[in-house]
């Protein structure tokens, strides 16, 4: 099978209350091709799940397949808010393949949501250092953590890079607004 990581959309992760999340794309054909397809097409529903469940625990996947369908079951639990089960999967794919961004960015958006911030940060700048395929959505996270810190200096630095990477991020911008620059 051959790897493909890609980042999805986090509009609906956000809207309910949640960070900006990754998915991996398998190919290669099987339910790891499908868990993947429901991944990045924003589904979190329990068969989209399962459908990763059964990828896992029947198919023969290799090392980078079974890490990237982790990932993808684990943004789909993030979607649901379900934090310590999505870190489980982050935390599983993480063991196989540790310099995989993307799943350094999940388990930092995982922090982030469990209001643990500077774990949400190192996570972060980890994927960052490693590389992902949408930086813009590690720097909106890590902007989200700098504010749960009281680091409102490092938030907009990360907002305005998020936007800087996406000009047309409607997210960044956003939150961007809130902000008053003064000089001294």
């Amino acid at each position: 099978m051959r790897l493909q990581l890609w980042l999805i959309g986090a509009a609906a992760v956000l809207a309910a209350g949640g960070p900006a999340g990754a998915a991996v794309m398998v190919f290669g054909g099987g339910l790891a091709e499908d868990c993947s397809h429901a991944a990045f097409a924003g589904k979190s529903d329990p068969g989209s799940i399962l459908t990763c469940s059964l990828a896992l625990g029947g198919e023969d996947l290799d090392k980078t397949d079974r890490a990237g369908t982790l990932i993808n079951r684990g943004v789909m639990k993030l979607r649901r808010l379900a934090f310590e089960a999505a870190r489980a999967d982050f935390d599983a794919s993480i063991a196989l393949i540790p310099t995989v961004g993307e799943a350094w960015v999940n388990l930092g958006a995982v922090s982030v949501g469990e209001r643990r911030y500077q774990v949400a940060l190192d996570d972060l700048n980890t994927a960052l250092k490693l590389g992902v395929k949408e930086p813009e959505k590690a720097y909106f996270n890590r902007a989200l953590a700098y504010e749960g810190l009281d680091d409102e200096k490092s938030a907009y630095l990360d907002y305005q890079q998020a936007l800087a990477l996406k000009p047309d991020w409607s997210l960044p911008k956003h939150e961007l607004l809130r902000f008053t620059v003064t000089q001294r």
